[in-house]
């Protein structure tokens, strides 16, 4: 009953970009690169401080990343998106905020989302944002103390998820939050059981208390 109340929310929760709006190839060079879609032009391919990454998640998906690097940061920020998007649709809101914040930063997409591979769900998010922090760990010496993660609608539960995880973060910023659908609809100050992301619900109970 649990599996089935937990595809069920899946699939009210998560809506990926269809089709996606990019593709992702290897180069001449052996790097990976990005190839736009017929809906949606894709970031630039030439631009230098891209680095294009497959991660392996624990989950067996493999997921799409970008890393944009700025040679005058101190801090780096990973960047869960919200729902409805996709990799493509972020390059320049990433390449943006790269600049004026003066940070490198790393996006992704969750499994099933863009040109990573797999389903949506929440089991699948909290593997891949645990992957690409392990991937900022190994292939790009970030330490949690220079790390500030990001999470949009959606992306607010994998980033509670793993902040939970490292008690040294430089920061954690919730832009819109998710809450239970039902939670909006009916005004009740409870959870139900089906409900995705039961730590981020659980903070906006408090939240709505404090207030």
């Amino acid at each position: 009953m649990g599996c089935m109340f937990s595809q069920l929310a899946a699939k009210f929760a998560f809506f990926p970009p269809s089709p996606p709006t990019y593709q992702v190839k290897k180069g001449d060079n052996g790097k990976l690169t990005v190839v736009s879609s017929s809906s949606m032009p894709a970031p630039v391919a030439d631009d230098p401080s891209l680095d294009v990454l497959l991660i392996d998640t624990k989950r067996g998906n493999k997921i799409v990343a970008f890393y944009l690097k700025n040679p005058y940061a101190r801090l780096t920020v990973l960047y869960s998106h919200g729902n409805a998007a996709d990799l493509g649709q972020l390059y320049d809101l990433f390449v943006q905020l790269k600049v004026n914040l003066r940070v490198n930063l790393m996006g992704y997409d969750y499994s099933g989302y863009g040109a990573s591979t797999g389903k949506p769900s929440e089991s699948n998010t909290y593997a891949d944002i645990e992957a690409v922090y392990q991937c900022l760990q190994t292939e790009y010496g970030i330490s949690q103390e220079d790390l500030i993660l990001y999470g949009q609608s959606v992306g607010s539960g994998p980033t509670l998820h793993l902040a939970a995880k490292l008690p040294r973060l430089r920061g954690v910023v919730l832009h819109s939050g998710i809450l239970s659908g039902l939670r909006v609809l009916c005004h009740v100050k409870f959870n139900f059981c089906f409900d995705i992301y039961q730590v981020m619900t659980y903070a906006c109970l408090h939240c709505e208390e404090d207030i």
